[in-house]
């Protein structure tokens, strides 16, 4: 069983179409919110094609034996003027298909996004995870992740 990250290209964003969609799906399901604020934009094809072509994001496939079963987006955001230059690299997305979990293929590409943005010379790392995603808190911390903040929201047309 051969697992792997490697960078995607241009024909990837067929596979990204085809994965993200099973992402939102499951994000949707803890926090209807997600799709509106925290994923990729319409047309999902377009905003994979901008993170391809931006020079601070990393976009990963995640392979078992040579087939994507996985993607991650992580990019280099800034941080405040007084953190003297410093930025911080954010596992904005992560996902890999339900029947290939649990086998490290999140984990490589997680330690290969790591490497990428340690060798750019970031320092600091961030990972986005929805409350109540118990598996994703798990697999971060898992890989020395602590939380350091919680986005609250509230949505009086929502009782959840």
């Amino acid at each position: 069983m051969d697992i792997a990250a490697r960078p995607a290209q241009p024909n990837d964003i067929g596979t990204l179409v085809h994965l993200y969609p099973l992402l939102e799906a499951e994000q949707a399901a803890l926090k209807p919110m997600w799709p509106l604020a925290d994923g990729v934009d319409d047309p999902v094809a377009d905003s994979f094609g901008s993170i391809l072509d931006d020079q601070q994001s990393i976009l990963l496939i995640g392979e078992l034996d040579g087939y994507p079963l996985g993607f991650l987006w992580a990019r280099i955001e800034s941080l405040l003027d007084r953190a003297e230059g410093r930025s911080v690299g954010v596992v904005r997305l992560v996902f890999t298909e339900f029947e290939a979990r649990g086998i490290g293929i999140g984990s490589v590409m997680l330690e290969a996004a790591l490497t990428e943005l340690a060798d750019r010379g970031v320092e600091l790392f961030d990972a986005r995870v929805s409350p109540g995603h118990r598996n994703a808190k798990n697999f971060f911390e898992a890989h020395g992740f602590s939380a350091r903040l919680i986005i609250m929201h509230r949505d009086p047309t929502r009782s959840d």
